[in-house]
């Protein structure tokens, strides 16, 4: 596949226009953030590095949660390998869609920016992905996520602490927003959330799993709740679909 200037400047263009959304959505998600890193004792640099390095939201969260609470190095990265796995799945599906001549070094770039909503917009574009559609789409995110981030920050040195901490409520109001809506739709997600509090709670209330690290609590529930509901739901397959 040759691409002209005129096409790649197009399909960069789209995935702005695409993009914005993702990027509107995305700076209220950092803000909440921001002030977490900032009450953390982050400088606003340290949350933006994470942010524009890391692009996700709940690995990110989860980081900091780990860094206050001292966990080990080990245990950061097998509870960031294990929340963000799904980007592994997502690059393979979208490795699909790109023309077969485009280079290795295009391919690197945008799985940088795999994110969810990316990976959504991204796979439903009919025929071969173009990376500068991807380009765009990343134009237009990223600096959202990065800018709620250091503002979020900012805001979290700045204004008074009873205001960032009520800010700070934003971050459970956003997990509620995810989970709910799912949950009331398949009660087989509502029976795996349930079934993660009731986890957690057990190893908060234990006497002997209380002494596991928040680190290794957060692989094992995950894990445990994950490979049962698996195991007990499997996903039907779709007809047509082969077995």
């Amino acid at each position: 596949m040759v691409e002209t200037t005129q096409s790649r400047g197009a399909a960069w263009r789209k995935g702005v226009q695409d993009g914005i959304p993702i990027g509107l959505g995305y700076f209220a998600v950092s803000f909440a953030f921001g002030i977490m890193a900032k009450e953390a004792g982050m400088t606003v640099f340290q949350a933006g590095l994470i942010s524009i390095t890391n692009l996700t939201s709940a690995g990110q969260f989860a980081a900091v949660g780990l860094m206050v609470s001292g966990a080990s190095y080990a245990e950061m990265a097998l509870t960031q390998l294990i929340i963000n796995l799904r980007y592994c799945l997502m690059s393979c599906a979208l490795s699909q869609k790109w023309d077969p001549a485009v280079p290795s070094f295009h391919r690197f770039l945008v799985a940088h920016g795999v994110t969810d909503e990316i990976f959504g917009v991204s796979i439903l574009k009919e025929g071969h992905l173009n990376p500068w559609f991807n380009y765009g789409l990343m134009s237009a995110a990223v600096p959202g996520w990065v800018g709620g981030t250091v503002i979020g920050a900012l805001c979290g040195a700045i204004l008074p602490e009873s205001l960032t901490s009520a800010l700070g409520i934003a971050i459970y109001g956003m997990f509620l927003a995810i989970v709910i809506p799912p949950a009331k739709k398949e009660r087989a997600i509502a029976a795996v959330v349930i079934a993660a509090m009731v986890c957690s709670t057990v190893f908060r209330l234990t006497p002997v799993l209380k002494g596991v690290s928040s680190g290794f609590q957060i692989i094992i529930i995950t894990v445990l709740v994950a490979g049962l509901a698996a195991a007990l739901r499997p996903l039907e397959k779709e007809e047509g679909e082969e077995a």
